[in-house]
């Protein structure tokens, strides 16, 4: 058994965890697989504070894409700038495909990408606030 004789975690504010979402560029996305367990992906993500979106570049054949299909509830964690803290955002996310832009010179239909799009429903998380000795 492990105890910890030290401070305890403290739940972030709103404006903290907007901060270290526009901050960081990259988390684990957790899907939902069809046996109801999660599955973990680490993406690269862009947070929209002014929106309190999260949006994620992925292809149509990608395993977080069917599943997101199956079950759109998905969880996005953050981590801090120490193993103590973290942010997480929850929401149900949406598949939005990216129609290419003949001006761009560029072929993206082959890859069929998509954008995850994940209007936050719930933020939350922990810092740990450690003592400088």
């Amino acid at each position: 058994m492990t105890v910890n004789a030290g401070p305890a975690p403290r739940t972030l504010t709103d404006d903290e965890l907007v901060a270290l979402l526009g901050r960081q560029r990259f988390g684990v996305l957790a899907t939902v697989k069809r046996s109801g367990h999660p599955h973990l992906s680490t993406v690269l993500y862009q947070w929209d504070a002014g929106e309190r979106v999260i949006r994620v570049s992925t292809t149509a054949d990608r395993l977080k894409a069917r599943q997101i299909r199956a079950d759109p509830r998905v969880a996005l964690h953050v981590s801090g700038p120490d193993v103590w803290s973290f942010a997480a955002v929850e929401g149900d996310a949406e598949l939005v495909e990216v129609s290419p832009e003949p001006e761009d010179g560029s072929d993206r239909e082959p890859d069929r990408r998509l954008v995850i799009t994940i209007p936050a429903t719930r933020l939350y998380g922990t810092a740990l606030d450690v003592p400088k000795g």
